[in-house]
């Protein structure tokens, strides 16, 4: 790639509009009603899942909770064109991504409920845990990305944060290092226009966030990012690149943040309710349902039966974690270090007697 210009392409790639109507170029998996079935139903299992787990919160059973309302494309886009052997460092919103890679929602719910075994989930093993600290999984996405291209190349790493995180000093560290190394580095910018309460215009003066990769000298995409059938079609177009040719690349994939920043966030209090109203026609589980509607190949009773399973499901994990005994204190101290450090050492020694040992 040394001697390769950067392929940039700054135009936003969509396949279907807010309607279902075709509105640009579709991609091969379009005509695959298996496949856009599937990507559908995995994004209502992840609106059901964010339901249940707003509500577990609401109700003191869960922590402070991330929600993905309104950017289910991004993720679940993004993970159905990823291969099982790539690996995923997801931020904190990508549980859809989570759960198309095989995550289950029992192991969601237990991270999020302050469980630190829901990390340890028993289907995608070389993906990374969710990363709290904002973009701090990017350079490890560049160092898993330089392991790849060391062990022979074949293999994708995908990273994913917001915009806010694109503004962060370790998004460009990561984007720079994939540049110089040539390594095989898909970043996803998930653009949902607000950080928090810093809206993007507050956050940057480039064009578009897909412009940043420019001063990488690394290949550049954006996608409409409520359009799954859109996303997917470019995720999979950069991760191809990366796999055969090492050749990191930046994707922005607009979309919009419907619902508060998090459970402990009030939106009401920066963001006017009526730019929220906006975009909610936008929102990429109708988009999809209306152009399966379209192809003939969705009806009222198959989507009363997939709201049906889909809540079935989610209730089911819920009572599953609900029921899980906790861990003890001491657990703290276990996904430290290899070695406890003495002062950390005797800290656990400490609780373990005043608990009563690890029981």
């Amino acid at each position: 790639m040394a001697d390769a210009a950067p392929d940039v392409d700054f135009t936003l790639r969509r396949a279907i509009g807010p309607d279902g109507e075709v509105v640009g170029p579709l991609p091969d998996v379009a005509s695959d009603r298996e496949a856009v079935t599937a990507l559908y139903r995995a994004m209502v299992l992840t609106r059901s899942f964010d339901e249940k787990a707003i509500a577990l919160q609401r109700t003191g059973r869960l922590g402070t909770y991330a929600s993905s309302l309104g950017q289910e494309a991004v993720s679940v886009g993004v993970a159905a064109a990823m291969a099982a052997e790539d690996v995923l460092l997801p931020s904190f919103r990508e549980h859809g991504a989570q759960l198309q890679r095989g995550a289950t929602p029992v192991e969601l719910f237990q991270f999020w409920g302050g469980d630190e075994r829901g990390n340890d989930f028993k289907g995608p093993r070389g993906d990374f845990p969710v990363c709290i600290p904002v973009s701090s999984q990017l350079p490890h996405a560049a160092g898993v990305a330089l392991a790849m291209r060391l062990d022979g190349g074949g293999r994708a790493a995908v990273a994913v944060c917001g915009d806010g995180g694109a503004s962060k000093g370790d998004f460009y560290e990561a984007i720079n290092l994939a540049g110089v190394w040539e390594l095989p580095l898909v970043t996803v910018i998930c653009n949902n226009r607000w950080a928090i309460s810093t809206p993007l215009a507050r956050q940057t003066a480039a064009g578009t966030l897909a412009h940043k990769a420019l001063a990488a000298g690394i290949d550049a995409r954006r996608v409409d990012g409520n359009d799954v059938l859109a996303v997917r079609a470019v995720a999979a177009e950069c991760l191809e690149r990366a796999r055969a040719d090492s050749r990191p690349a930046l994707i922005e994939a607009v979309t919009y943040r419907l619902g508060d920043h998090t459970t402990v966030d009030d939106a009401t209090r920066y963001r006017d309710e009526a730019e929220v109203k906006e975009h909610w026609p936008q929102e990429p589980i109708a988009r999809l349902r209306a152009y399966l509607v379209a192809q003939d190949w969705w009806a009222k009773e198959d989507e009363t039966r997939l709201l049906k399973e889909s809540a079935e499901e989610i209730a089911a994990a819920s009572e599953t974690y609900l029921a899980l005994d906790p861990e003890p204190p001491t657990a703290m101290f276990d996904h430290l270090y290899e070695t406890l450090p003495p002062a950390l050492a005797a800290q656990r020694a400490a609780l373990a007697g005043g608990t009563g040992g690890d029981g």
